[in-house]
């Protein structure tokens, strides 16, 4: 195992930055286009009491590799992704912790904003407090050239704190909402990052020409975003058909599921596109397995020096 980079959450946090991660991931969507991308439906491994989930996948020239992680009720357990080198098959990396995880949602979502926000999308609403807000803040960052965020969490101090992280470690100009109509009232960009089971907003607070992100739930009978939205949205993709037709229930946009794009298709210029300033569009993120492999691989270089 010689030679084999060993990293951590603070590692991660440090070496990895919002721009590498968002690169990583277009190339990983645009290979996904070409062909160049393996990246099957996560796999289940029940243990009883919870689950032991796997994600793979290989970016050609890049590397191939895995991450892995349980639901089983612990009090945490760790995240584990393990990069291969692409010639040799030997084990370039091995990076545990659940920050990578996160970055690499971050980054598809900021992806997402690339292609389908409008250009001069400056105000971004969040819904959200947690952990995979905060990531989709760190790489929009790295795409748009924010001039407002508002944040709205349930726990004022958690939206507070959020904001002053936002303001304090990324520059931008961050203030907690009083509710979630306040937060994405005439934002250009909305991203709802909550675990809720039911809307959390309403599809009439969406103005005309903003993109919507939904990380949450994202089934029929337990979604975070309303399904009414999509009949107002112009533009609907996804990161992965596969993994969305894999949900064990229907999907929440099931009776609209023949709109929805791909968003590697997006990236690539070969599908769904905004055609005007006026239309709303949607990414359903679903977390495309094998870019968590080539963000790793990113970050492993970075920690190299390469």
């Amino acid at each position: 195992m010689r030679g084999v980079i060993v990293l951590d959450d603070a590692d991660a946090r440090r070496l990895l930055e919002p721009a590498t991660a968002v690169a990583a991931v277009r190339a990983c969507l645009a290979a996904q286009q070409e062909g160049g991308l393996e990246a099957p439906p996560r796999v289940r491994a029940p243990l009883g009491g919870g689950d032991l989930m796997f994600t793979a996948g290989r970016l050609a020239g890049t590397g191939y590799g895995f991450r892995m992680y349980d639901t089983l009720p612990t009090a945490g357990s760790d995240q584990v992704t393990v990069v291969f080198d692409d010639d040799t098959g030997r084990v370039t990396g091995v990076i545990t912790g659940d920050f990578l995880g996160a970055a690499r949602t971050g980054a598809i979502g900021a992806v997402a904003v690339d292609v389908l926000a409008r250009p001069e999308a400056v105000v971004l609403g969040l819904v959200g407090s947690g952990r995979q807000a905060w990531t989709q803040l760190w790489a929009i960052s790295a795409v748009r050239s924010l001039r407002e965020v508002r944040v709205y969490g349930r726990d004022p101090g958690r939206r507070e704190a959020f904001a002053r992280r936002a303001s304090h470690e990324l520059g931008l100009p961050a203030a907690g909402a009083a509710g979630a109509r306040d937060a994405v009232a005439e934002a250009d960009i909305v991203v709802l990052a909550t675990s809720s089971r039911v809307p959390v907003i309403e599809a009439g607070w969406v103005s005309a020409g903003a993109h919507v992100t939904t990380l949450g739930p994202k089934l029929a009978g337990a979604h975070e975003c309303p399904a009414e939205l999509a009949a107002r949205a112009d533009v609907i993709v996804t990161d992965s058909l596969p993994q969305l037709d894999a949900y064990r229930e229907p999907f929440f946009l099931d009776a609209a599921k023949a709109r929805i794009g791909a968003l590697g298709a997006a990236v690539a210029g070969a599908g769904p596109a905004r055609a005007n300033g006026d239309q709303i569009t949607m990414f359903c993120s679903v977390g495309l397995a094998g870019t968590e492999v080539a963000v790793a691989a990113a970050l492993l270089r970075a920690a190299a020096g390469r």
